[in-house]
């Protein structure tokens, strides 16, 4: 095995002082497609992760390391010899040994770690599953939530840590992609994947302007990547309502968005408790805003939907309804006349219908014989960063989950 060195892309350092809350791994495997793969599916477990595929400089890349997950891809001398490394550094995390459970290699590799004195958790057989890896390492992961804010947004924004996420939107009759949401986290360097209700601002706050722009441009570079690998999708981004106070909100929109030929609009979604408090303004934005191929959603929409009874100019493309609506909705009778009269309220109006929170097949069907168009839920798809969802999402037909 070759000197070892470490993929610098994902490597943090975190700032000094801070308490390391998220735990970290290095992921070593002679092939990239194996360590991208568990660097995705530890991060989903809330590890910080790392790279390597050589082994000189050990030292400095474990130093501050919880987990050291090691492959068996490089061969058996190569592995020894990572084991033997590892412990010349005097490495006090962990170390998981992935492989074939029937392996010769794998059998001698746990044991080799033994004599060496490194504390070897139980192998990881090929393939895994997500309940697979997460027993193995359920006693490192994070036991509580960050804690609230973690981290300034203009800090976050500055130091480049926020991503958006993409959760996809399944047309309930044909199973097919629908489009997506832009969902943004945060990859703290001391906490991992930090979820938005950690770090989102209050509407009035300052730097929510900039958190819009960061929005509303990163939503467009990735379409761009999107279209160009696997073609047009339509996407959807939230703002807030207060969005639209700005004198240059729709021009601000305007200009964010992809100057390419196949281009055919995006969605914006507004919670449906703003929009109560802001419709008249949010109105009038969905009017111009068609005028530029923007589609105004209602997010979000529970208790505040008999609101919609008044309308009588209805500008918005889609309402999408609330996860407390739609979750359990199979034997609530009172959540599926919710839905019911919403339904009603969506088909007068002509605007598509979105059921949010489908986790269960369950929830699915419900959605599917209450009459929705489209639904989105962990049932299909978590969200997932950008390169994950291409590839999970935009490169294969949609199936129907177990």
């Amino acid at each position: 095995m070759e000197p070892q060195r470490v993929s610098e892309a994902h490597v943090v350092t975190p700032p000094f002082g801070r308490r390391r809350i998220a735990p970290r791994v290095c992921i070593a495997d002679g092939k990239p497609h194996i360590r991208h793969f568990l660097r995705e599916a530890l991060e989903d477990l809330g590890f910080i992760t790392s790279e390597c595929d050589r082994i000189d400089g050990l030292a400095a890349i474990v130093a501050d390391q919880d987990l050291f997950v090691l492959g068996l891809s490089s061969g058996g001398f190569a592995c020894k010899a990572t084991l033997e490394a590892l412990s010349n550094v005097n490495y006090a995390g962990k170390v998981l040994i992935f492989g074939t459970p029937t392996s010769l290699m794998a059998t001698a590799m746990l044991s080799i770690g033994d004599k060496l004195g490194l504390a070897m958790l139980p192998l990881l057989p090929t393939p895994f599953n997500d309940k697979d890896l997460r027993d193995r390492v359920a006693a490192l992961q994070p036991k509580a939530a960050p804690p609230h804010p973690p981290v300034d947004v203009a800090e976050a924004l500055h130091a480049n840590w926020l991503e958006l996420w993409y959760q996809p939107k399944i047309e309930v009759r044909s199973l097919t992609l629908s489009g997506a949401e832009a969902l943004i986290r945060m990859r703290h360097p001391s906490w991992g994947i930090v979820p938005p209700a950690q770090f989102i601002p209050d509407a009035d706050d300052p730097h929510f302007s900039s958190l819009s722009a960061f929005v509303m441009t990163r939503a467009a570079e990735d379409w761009l990547h999107f279209i160009a690998e696997y073609g047009n999708i339509e996407l959807a981004i939230n703002l807030p309502a207060t969005f639209f106070q700005r004198a240059t909100a729709i021009q601000d929109l305007a200009q964010c968005m992809p100057r390419h030929p196949a281009f055919e609009g995006m969605i914006v979604e507004i919670n449906g408790h703003d929009l109560a408090q802001q419709l008249p303004l949010v109105k009038q934005a969905a009017r111009q805003l068609r005028m530029l191929n923007i589609g105004v959603s209602i997010d979000d929409l529970g208790a505040d939907w008999p609101m919609l009874m008044e309308i009588d100019d209805f500008p918005f493309v889609e309402i999408k309804v609330a996860q407390n609506f739609v979750t359990g909705s199979t034997d609530n009778p009172l959540k599926q006349t919710m839905c019911r009269r919403i339904l009603a309220l969506a088909d007068s109006f002509g605007a598509r219908t979105v059921a949010k929170g489908v986790e269960t097949r369950a929830d699915f069907l419900s959605a599917r014989d209450m009459g929705f168009d489209v639904i989105q839920g962990y049932f299909f798809a978590k969200p997932m960063e950008p390169r994950k969802f291409a590839r999970r999402v935009l490169g294969r037909p949609v199936t129907m989950p177990n």
